[in-house]
């Protein structure tokens, strides 16, 4: 009886153990902590936790945690669509700010390169304000040809001194249209003298801008070169 006994008692105490060798990966797994934690002050003060963006908090910033609590990113509010356009208008504006600004740095790339120093500024202004001084000689030549062309008017016009409406239509015509010959080309002289002066203030302002990217480039230029090292002689050592 006692070796029946003995030999059932191991019997049962091997079935309880293949039974929880067959229980165990379900009765001992522990729960996946979730791979990220989502947490918000809802607009009444209360923080909130979940594993998926909060719904209660989409008007609002949301922190996003891992397993070990640490913050691992931010998400910004749901937008409306009244902020998405004011968003989109936004960067708009950014954008072409960034734009302008490239585009200005070109710009002074490229004048930097036409005008290298104050000398070849010089140069290009000179010879801006010749072709000006070239045309506007052209049109004082063509009041000096009016004039003579209208002495010979004036002197056929003595025979209607005294009764100028009396003189020939074609005569009384010559007049006119030399008058409005000499008033054109004097428009025109005054139009080039506008055109001196504005060449004058854009050559000034580009003078005062290139001053300033000379000085620019010359600091930068500095920057790169190496300090000289002090030659120290054998003699001097001793």
């Amino acid at each position: 009886m006692k070796a029946g006994t003995r030999h059932a008692g191991w019997f049962m105490a091997g079935m309880t153990a293949a039974a929880l060798g067959l229980l165990s990966p379900v009765a001992w797994a522990q729960p996946k902590p979730p791979q990220e934690v989502y947490t918000c002050i809802d607009k009444t003060g209360r923080r909130i936790t979940a594993d998926r963006p909060i719904a209660d908090c989409v008007d609002r910033e949301q922190r996003i945690l891992d397993h070990t609590g640490a913050e691992r990113r931010r998400i910004g509010p749901t937008l409306t669509e009244h902020e998405r356009a004011a968003l989109e208008v936004q960067r708009r504006k950014e954008a072409q700010e960034r734009a302008r600004i490239a585009e200005e740095r070109r710009r002074e790339r490229v004048l930097m390169a036409r005008y290298p120093d104050e000398a070849a500024h010089q140069v290009e202004r000179e010879a801006a304000l010749v072709q000006v001084d070239e045309v506007m000689a052209v049109a004082r030549k063509r009041i000096q040809e009016l004039q003579v062309e209208r002495k010979r008017i004036d002197g056929e016009m003595e025979f209607y001194r005294r009764d100028p409406l009396k003189a020939p239509m074609k005569l009384q015509r010559q007049i006119a249209e030399n008058d409005e010959a000499v008033a054109e080309q004097q428009r025109f002289l005054t139009a080039q003298d506008q055109e001196k002066r504005r060449i004058h203030q854009r050559f000034d302002a580009e003078l005062a801008q290139l001053r300033q990217l000379w000085a620019a480039q010359r600091a930068a230029a500095s920057q790169l070169v190496p300090p000289q090292s002090t030659l120290v002689s054998p003699g001097a050592s001793r």
